[in-house]
């Protein structure tokens, strides 16, 4: 079985790189061991926001006379857990038609490379055959990280993937680490009507977020009820009882947390383990594959792109990852006319689910200031925005950061209603090397929420109409 390019792995890196390779004309393979779409659209991002849709249904309609509605109803754990699996299963057969309408062949199984080009494909039966691929790309993705302390049963200590298909809602849960992995857990269960306790090693909740985004979202945690515990540790846990009993290290001295369910949600492992880069002598460190700027390793034909490189662990980076990568192929063979642009990894917008929502990119303010720059920095508040009032969601604020020397747009933080809608403006702006001139003089929308990005530019720049 002999391709041009063989991409082991079919989620939002994989599967996006086969379709850009069948593009430009090479005859693609994808490797999968499990479900087309990869842990994305089966256990990840996809089923994770059908539930967080589900929780703010239920927080709507439990506050449904603020909007001069009566209204009551009770949440269905079981059903809502359904509702998830549904969107997930609709969403990689649709990967499926993707890969029929682009002529990529799917092979089913676990492929390991045995030698450049060429990769053993073990089947659920135990069967093995041979691919061959003049260009192999690696995309075997994430796994939920294990601590020493938190070893995974499945059951009581469980990652993200048993979190989104427990057989029945628990009356206590501990997050273990407050990324978004944690925190949207923590607030889908919490809004359920699920005890959370969230512990974080590091000070503050959402750590790689603004210090400002980081303090609203744990005074908004705070305000519906999650406990939240920082610079705490959990140094070993207790399965033998009913439930979970977790040791937790503070700095005021030690504490036993109760509950039914623990939560690892600590990061993300990167799937290099078994596939053969031992034996074909691909370079590693700290955990993740050794790459250049257009994912290949340090044998030639074989690329990785993803979670298993350095680089953010979101889908939407595997994605464009998976294309830079193949479009590098393609000029090599001359199918594409140019080298692609090497990615910017400080463009790149992360966005969290949790209500309410975070949206960043680009520089802190702490880290401008640390890069050396002179900042101007403006801040709107939700609760001046005449949509989010009308939404009845006023929660959070805008913030935006600039070079004040020529106005560079530096970075941008946002927590509150359906901001991670918002924050494509900032990365194309950023692109285009836009500066705050330019999007002052660029009319938004009213009433929206994106027009706070304007009038948080309008605050940085002493010219605020509505604060």
């Amino acid at each position: 079985m002999a391709y041009d390019v063989v991409v082991i792995g079919s989620g939002p890196g994989g599967y996006v790189a086969a379709i850009r390779a069948s593009q430009l004309g090479f005859k693609t393979a994808v490797i999968e061991k499990e479900s087309l779409g990869g842990i994305c659209l089966n256990w990840g991002c996809i089923p994770t926001k059908a539930l967080l849709k589900s929780a703010q249904v239920f927080e709507d309609i439990k506050h449904a006379s603020s909007y001069g509605i009566e209204a009551s109803g009770t949440a269905n754990f079981e059903a809502v857990v359904k509702r998830s699996r549904g969107v997930a299963d609709k969403m990689s057969k649709g990967v499926q038609y993707l890969m029929k309408k682009n002529k990529i062949e799917v092979i089913n199984g676990f492929g390991k490379i045995k030698a450049k080009g060429q990769v053993e494909v073990t089947a659920a039966d135990g069967s093995k055959k041979m691919v061959e691929g003049k260009y192999l790309i690696i995309a075997t993705g994430g796994r939920s990280r294990e601590l020493p302390a938190l070893k995974q049963d499945g059951k009581k200590i469980i990652g993200y993937r048993e979190a989104m298909s427990l057989p029945a809602q628990p009356k206590s849960i501990i997050v273990v680490g407050s990324g978004a992995i944690g925190v949207e857990f923590g607030y889908f269960y919490n809004s359920m009507g699920t005890k959370v306790t969230i512990v974080e090693f590091l000070p503050r909740i959402v750590p790689v977020e603004d210090e400002e985004i980081s303090k609203e979202l744990e005074k908004n945690f705070k305000k519906n009820g999650i406990e939240i515990m920082t610079s705490s540790e959990v140094i070993s846990v207790d399965t033998s009882g009913a439930g979970v009993k977790a040791k937790v290290k503070t700095a005021s001295g030690e504490v036993t947390l109760e509950a039914d369910v623990l939560l690892s949600a600590v990061g993300v492992a990167a799937n290099i383990e078994g596939i053969g880069l031992e034996e074909t002598g691909i370079k590693t460190d700290k955990g993740r594959i050794v790459v250049d700027k257009y994912y290949q390793t340090n044998v030639p034909g074989i690329y990785a792109i993803g979670d298993c490189v350095p680089g953010q662990a979101l889908a939407h980076v595997a994605s464009k990852e998976g294309i830079i990568c193949v479009e590098a192929i393609g000029y090599n063979e001359k199918k594409y006319n140019h080298q692609p642009e090497a990615l910017d990894y400080n463009n790149v917008p992360g966005c969290t689910y949790c209500y309410p929502e975070i949206a960043s990119v680009g520089y802190t303010e702490k880290q401008a200031k640390d890069a050396g720059y002179e900042v101007k920095v403006g801040k709107f508040p939700l609760s001046a925005a005449g949509k989010a009032t009308a939404a009845g969601h006023p929660e959070g604020f805008i913030k935006v950061i600039f070079d004040a020397k020529y106005g560079e747009w530096l970075g941008t933080h946002m927590i509150g209603y359906n901001v991670t809608e918002l924050i494509a403006e900032t990365v194309v702006a950023r692109k285009l090397e836009t500066t705050y001139h330019e999007v002052l003089n660029s009319i938004h929308p009213h009433p929206t929420i994106s027009e706070n990005i304007k009038e948080a530019i309008e605050v940085a720049y002493g010219e605020a109409i509505h604060i």
